[in-house]
């Protein structure tokens, strides 16, 4: 969850000096998944290759050079997993374009190999899955091929009020590839930086509120958070089953739309993905659109958020932009109605997330086997579980009723469905194709003790309560920090999100690789 940040900035610039190093000489810096497939087909390079750069490159910047700490753990099978794929190939079989492409993944998502699924907690070290997240299954149909697990704010930020985004009791802090003593955001921190600091091509993360989208932010690149429904939940660590989902996180448009048309499929475990019937693409390159803003009507919230001036300017240069490729803007009013759910929406969350751990837990391989036994164990290993900050909202989850209980089925109404009435009527009323917003404001800094302290500019909730689709893509920086611009729409709007998007940033270009500055220098 996302409370107040404060930074100390020069109040007459929008750019500050620092010192750091670009990395351009990487081979792979700035690919994208065309690009490699390309190479793939043409043989100048192997998967195998590829994989052995990708490691490579996450021993010398992750690890070694800058200390991102964005991967939590290798997966030992991975070269293996590429010579398979390399001999398929040359057999002249395609499993499509993630045929034979290196992708990292999120610690809270099951993979049924040697690599853990922990959510970073030190509770549930050692646990192995027997299977593979249903999402996982698509991966490896789709030829991925999984190379590690990457980083996440501990219990998808779900363990405390004064948590530090990016930091796990067993993956430690992640950093801003940026600015290095920044915040990455969270829960998907290590997704977000792996992608930005080009340790992969594509990563995959998970949103319960902001989780995809606030990393993808601050991080300059692209993330998809989808409609609740379209990607399984099976096999990942859940918070709420109203509100959870996986989402694709990329440098570019086109990639995540590549990642999600792989991701997406109806799941009988899974209830809530039979919505998608009929709704659902198996190719979402195919509205990639330059000139999709022609004649769409997009909503903007009509009150300034924030009172910082380089935010609003940076607002203005994009709905500009936006106008001039064909876009109609209509200032609309919903952003007060819909923050005062917020109460209802963390209400809901620690319900299921009591409800939803428990049976994951209790068919898992970890040690421990219920909500009440992660507070135990990380009360007796205290310095280690929680030298920074402590666990009250695992606490006060573990200490609601069940779903059966009043207060929930309020919340329940109040939270989700009250957001998709919010929604739905302000998108009818003014027949808007959907509603757009800068993200977040630009990284805080890393605060381990005291906790994130995020501004006043943040666009995650309306899509997350709702359950609806939410892309985010780079619009620029404020004070060297990369700043998202989002825009959200109804359920299963990821084909026309996905066409405005591509159109604004193929006209923006504001897609910029981390520096790597050590510190914020006034």
């Amino acid at each position: 969850m996302l409370t107040s940040c404060n930074l100390s900035t020069k109040k007459n610039e929008g750019v500050i000096d620092g010192v750091g190093e670009s990395d351009s000489g990487f081979e792979l810096n700035e690919e994208t998944i065309s690009i490699l497939r390309e190479k793939l087909s043409s043989g100048s390079y192997s998967s195998e290759q590829l994989v052995r750069m990708y490691l490579d490159r996450i021993e010398s910047v992750d690890k070694i050079g800058h200390k991102l700490n964005a991967v939590i753990e290798i997966n030992p099978e991975a070269i293996a997993l590429a010579e398979i794929m390399d001999l398929e190939m040359k057999s002249g079989k395609s499993r499509g374009p993630l045929h034979g492409i290196p992708i990292l993944i999120k610690d809270n998502i099951d993979t049924g190999d040697k690599m853990q699924t922990t959510a970073g907690s030190l509770a549930l070290a050692g646990n192995i899955a027997s299977n593979d997240a249903f999402v996982i299954k698509k991966m490896r149909e789709a030829g991925a091929i999984l190379i590690g697990k990457t980083n996440l704010s501990e219990w998808a930020n779900f363990r405390s009020t004064s948590s530090c985004s990016g930091w796990s009791s067993r993956g430690g802090q992640t950093k801003n590839p940026y600015i290095l003593d920044h915040n990455p955001c969270g829960s998907s921190a290590g997704s977000g930086v792996a992608v930005a600091a080009n340790l992969c091509v594509v990563a995959i993360g998970t949103e319960t509120d902001g989780s995809v989208v606030c990393p993808a932010s601050v991080s300059g690149i692209v993330g998809i958070k989808p409609t609740v429904g379209l990607v399984s939940r099976t096999g990942i660590i859940p918070i709420s089953s109203t509100q959870d989902t996986a989402g694709p996180m990329a440098r570019t448009v086109s990639d995540a739309a590549i990642l999600l048309g792989a991701m997406a499929g109806i799941d009988d475990q899974d209830r809530v993905t039979l919505e998608s019937k009929g709704k659902a693409h198996k190719d979402y390159t195919k509205f990639l659109d330059l000139d999709a803003l022609k004649g769409k009507r997009i909503g903007v919230e009509r009150k300034p958020q924030g009172e910082n001036q380089f935010m609003h300017a940076l607002q203005q240069k994009t709905i500009d932009l936006l106008k001039s490729k064909g876009a109609t803007i209509i200032e609309i009013d919903y952003l007060d109605e819909i923050s005062k759910l917020g109460g209802d929406e963390f209400e809901l969350m620690q319900f299921e997330f009591k409800a939803g751990l428990n049976s994951y837990l209790s068919t898992s391989n970890a040690k421990v086997k219920s909500l009440k036994e992660v507070i135990d164990f990380n009360i007796a290993n205290e310095d280690k579980a929680m030298p920074y900050f402590k666990q009250e909202t695992l606490i006060s989850s573990n200490e609601k009723g069940s779903l059966m209980d009043k207060k929930y089925i309020e919340a329940l109404k109040k939270s989700h469905l009250g957001s998709k009435e919010i929604i739905d009527k302000v998108m009818n009323v003014n027949k808007l194709d959907a509603i757009c917003g800068l993200t977040m404001g630009p990284a805080c800094s890393i605060d381990m003790i005291y906790g994130d302290r995020w501004g006043d500019v943040f666009l995650t909730m309306p899509a997350a309560a709702s359950g609806y689709p939410h892309i985010t893509v780079p619009c620029g920086k404020v004070y060297d920090l990369p700043v998202g611009f989002s825009f959200f729409g109804s359920a299963y709007s990821e084909s026309k999100l996905i066409s405005i998007a591509y159109a604004y940033e193929q006209a923006s270009k504001e897609r910029i690789a981390p520096s790597f500055k050590k510190s914020f220098i006034l």
